[in-house]
């Protein structure tokens, strides 16, 4: 049981970093070349079928100016910034350009709104 939870976390790991290439519009060669390795090294990492030593994770994480702790599944409990707007301005960086878009045309709308207020 314990190989196959470790498998999992393997396989969940690999599709974050998949996910997170694919947001790129990197390639696999592109990615692999970028980081050191060979595509089938990529293919298998993003496959969930070998684990990654820190050096390499660690340049993947640079090539896809990725956090980490996210792509390691792990969510950060304490704000980032060194004030709530920072934090927020922060937050909204990592999101989806279509979700930064929602994000800040709702932003938009309620200052409007408050602005029309005063």
């Amino acid at each position: 049981m314990g190989s196959r939870a470790g498998s999992q976390g393997l396989i969940e790991l690999g599709e974050r970093i998949r996910q997170r290439r694919q947001e790129k519009n990197i390639s696999q060669e592109t990615f692999a070349e970028k980081a050191g390795v060979s595509v089938n090294t990529v293919s298998r990492i993003e496959g969930g079928q070998t684990a990654t030593s820190i050096e390499i994770f660690t340049k993947m994480v640079e090539v896809l100016d990725a956090d980490a702790n996210e792509l390691l599944g792990r969510k950060r409990d304490v704000p980032y910034g060194k004030n709530p707007e920072e934090t927020m301005v922060l937050r909204i960086r990592k999101l989806k350009p279509r979700e930064q878009k929602i994000v800040i045309q709702t932003m938009t709308a309620l200052m409007d709104g408050i602005e029309a207020g005063q």
